[in-house]
């Protein structure tokens, strides 16, 4: 018993540690918090512009597909890195299944540019 408590001293210190300074933080904030806020500083803000309509108003699809790439280009990186840090250990298989997927994303990328999905008015 004696030994599990010095294994786990560490975390428990740490542990004391973090729950004391979020309790600090937090009543420090709760004490110098100013507590007359500018109405322009509490008014509603989204995406760039004050809320001014319904929130159910439409929005063009370019949104959409702007965030849509996004994501897409995001994964793409996101299994660009891993491939890249392993490609000394990589068969040609594993190369070419990459290239047919960067392919697929480059023709998938073109494709969107002959739309005008990126030109913006």
């Amino acid at each position: 018993m004696q030994e599990l408590a010095t294994e786990y001293l560490p975390i428990m210190i740490f542990l004391g540690l973090a729950i004391g300074l979020g309790l600090i933080l937090i009543l420090a904030a709760a004490v110098v918090a100013v507590r007359n806020p500018d109405p322009e500083k509490v008014s509603a803000y989204e995406c760039g512009f004050n809320a001014f309509d319904d929130a159910r108003m439409k929005f063009d699809v370019r949104f959409y597909l702007v965030s849509i790439l996004f994501i897409i280009f995001d994964l793409e990186v996101a299994f660009l890195f891993p491939w890249a840090v392993a490609l000394k250990d990589i068969s040609m298989v594993g190369f070419w299944s990459m290239m047919v997927f960067l392919g697929v994303l480059t023709i998938g990328f073109a494709y969107e540019w002959k739309k005008g999905a990126l030109e913006w008015e």
